[in-house]
């Protein structure tokens, strides 16, 4: 049913707020979309005076103006209902909203006016309404003095008057007890007076009552004996019709006077509580110092807590900052000994380049002082075959050309050096190689000679 209701509100009347199921309550607790509904169907005309606020005089207010249409379609709306609203019961809201709902669609229907509607009311009815919302409204009233005399009230203990003497406060206070025992005196005079007119009404009704069943008996006796059958239950038809209607209109009477004793005791019940407040009001001087030295306490004991609070925070955000430091520069130290590291290995990259350039020159110079090395002795047997064939014109024999052979192979020099004749005590350079190479050819000489002597 609420999401009914809810498609009703949010897509055909299209109303201020959207309203969900969750939030049906919560959103008519302050009477303000009712007011918009009834509104949007010509039916509140003071919808300009409704407020959207949530406090308790903005919905007093708001409920007290929607009574009399409420009234008016037809529906059960008192003090109970309302309450129930303003304090979010589960299922008052909705249930209100469907009658709503059904007694606006009626009237669509019927195609009535506000002041159609009004006329078509019985006048007992209309009165009976007005004065409930007279109660109602007195009850606001009540409802909004008292909070203004609860504010005065915290005002009065704030701002501590000075204090007066003992001589313009005794006159003055004693006047105003005599005129609040006059006061109480005459209400409650007024209260049994009210009682006893009361009383004496039921009492009237009663005898009344009696008097007229008593002459209907009488009556319909008479006509029993003096008329016929259908003329007399006529006329007892007609007795009990009046009678019935009597008996209406006691019922509606009393109710008018249940509900001005109602709302004299709610005026009773707010004269009470003004009187309470005064006797408040009238506090001590000390007990006002008292109050507001322990405001002061409270004041500083907020004021040491949220200094705590405060440093509190400080010490994390130092604590914080600190870790935060040590981060830094832990990554600051890994960033250096990443680029040292990076370094280190550059310039050993760099000398391992070296090396090997180093290495690689080496070898190409061993191998080039090698390679030049056999080039010239291939060139020195080469030209020495080719003289001696030049100046011979003959070959070579195989005892001189086994010699080369093996100078060549042994990697010293086929041409002679330096001359052996005059040999010194300290021969050169030149002479020691001459001397291998003559100690070279010898042994070969002799491995020879040993070779083929020892075939034999």
């Amino acid at each position: 049913m609420s999401e009914i209701l809810c498609q009703w509100l949010n897509q055909e009347l299209k109303v201020s707020q959207t309203v969900s199921p969750k939030s049906f309550a919560k959103a008519f607790s302050n009477g303000y979309l009712i007011g918009e509904v009834l509104h949007k169907f010509e039916l509140q005309d003071d919808f300009a005076e409704f407020s959207e606020s949530r406090i308790s005089t903005a919905k007093l207010n708001n409920f007290s103006r929607l009574e009399p249409t409420l009234h008016l379609l037809g529906l059960q709306f008192d003090q109970n209902v309302a309450h129930n609203i303003i304090t979010e019961k589960p299922g008052a809201a909705t249930k209100l909203l469907y009658q709503l709902y059904i007694a606006l669609q009626r009237k669509k229907k019927s195609g009535l006016t506000e002041v159609e509607m009004q006329t078509m009311q019985p006048l007992t009815h209309t009165k009976l309404q007005s004065m409930k919302s007279e109660v109602f409204r007195d009850q606001r009233l009540s409802r909004r003095r008292q909070n203004e005399i609860m504010a005065q009230i915290q005002a009065a203990i704030i701002q501590i008057p000075k204090p007066a003497s003992n001589r313009t406060l005794k006159a003055p206070d004693a006047q105003k007890m005599m005129k609040k025992k006059i006061e109480a005196e005459d209400v409650a005079n007024e209260i049994k007076n009210f009682e006893a007119l009361i009383k004496k009404d039921l009492q009237a009704k009663e005898s009344a009552s009696r008097s007229l069943d008593t002459a209907v008996q009488t009556t319909t006796d008479l006509l029993n004996t003096y008329s016929d059958d259908d003329y007399i239950k006529k006329i007892q038809k007609r007795l009990e019709e009046d009678a019935f209607a009597r008996e209406q209109r006691e019922k509606r009477r009393r109710r008018l006077l249940m509900d001005q004793l109602i709302a004299h005791e709610a005026q009773e019940e707010a004269y009470r509580e003004e009187q309470l407040i005064n006797r408040l009001m009238r506090q001590s001087q000390q007990e006002r110092r008292i109050a507001v030295q322990l405001m002061h306490v409270r004041h500083e004991k907020e004021v040491l807590w949220q200094n705590r609070i405060f440093r509190e925070k400080q010490y994390e955000e130092r604590r914080l900052k600190d870790f935060q430091d040590a981060l830094d520069r832990e990554a600051a130290l890994a960033r250096q000994a990443k680029i040292d590291f990076e370094e280190q290995a550059i310039r050993e990259k760099e000398i391992h380049e070296q090396i090997a350039v180093e290495r690689a020159q080496a070898r190409y110079k061993k191998h080039y002082s090698i390679c030049a090395e056999i080039l010239d002795q291939i060139l020195d047997l080469s030209t020495k075959v080719a003289d001696y064939r030049m100046l011979t014109n003959n070959l070579i024999p195989y005892k001189l050309m086994h010699d080369w052979k093996e100078l060549f192979f042994s990697g010293k020099p086929i041409y002679e050096q330096a001359s052996l004749k005059h040999l010194s005590a300290k021969p050169s350079a030149e002479q020691l190689v001459e001397l291998e190479k003559r100690d070279f050819l010898d042994n070969n000489d002799y491995e020879e000679y040993k070779v083929p002597s020892d075939k034999k």
